[in-house]
């Protein structure tokens, strides 16, 4: 089964990985999400991220559900909002079915606290060692929050969710 993990967002980054039975998790490709245009008036790039959908198929997508933060201006919400919705659109255009996924959730369950980017690029470190080059600069937390978002368990939809849990616990040890 192919997973879709969306950490979205004008600087987010988009994650297939594969889970099978039996297998390995594995880590098929990362797309940091492509722009066009510059300062406010960078935009999603729709069809490059459109392309590289098709190209991989992905059976599920799990989405981390956006919000605005504390503090953040009105320029700024907006957009990130709409690089949100076109991220969004782009999924449900391609008849890919997905599941929003709240920050508390997938976090939780990756034993990770607030906001820190770091521990969550530890965490995919640890999880995909044969993808360091992928998570190598501090600056690649959004891959690795969107390999963790993809790698998060859902009732009805991850039916291999034991495989990630096993993965989970053999990486800690």
């Amino acid at each position: 089964m192919k997973i879709l993990g969306v950490d979205p967002g004008i600087h987010g980054a988009l994650v297939i990985a594969a889970i099978n039975d039996g297998a390995a998790l594995q880590l098929v490709d990362v797309l940091d999400v492509p722009v066009i245009g510059t300062g406010a008036k960078e935009r999603v790039n729709t069809m490059l991220v459109r392309n590289w959908l098709v190209g991989h198929n992905p059976d599920h997508a799990l989405i981390e559900r956006a919000g605005s933060m504390p503090k953040q201006g009105v320029a700024s919400t907006f957009k990130y909002a709409r690089a949100v919705g076109s991220l969004e659109t782009v999924i449900a255009c391609l008849d890919i079915p997905y599941s929003l996924i709240e920050p508390t959730v997938w976090k939780k369950f990756h034993h990770l606290r607030g906001g820190d980017k770091e521990a969550a690029r530890q965490r995919a470190l640890q999880l995909f060692p044969n993808a360091c080059t992928w998570f190598a600069r501090k600056m690649d937390h959004q891959r690795a929050e969107a390999a963790l978002i993809a790698l998060t368990p859902i009732p009805g939809v991850l039916p291999k969710a034991a495989l990630v849990e096993t993965a989970t616990t053999e990486s800690i040890e």
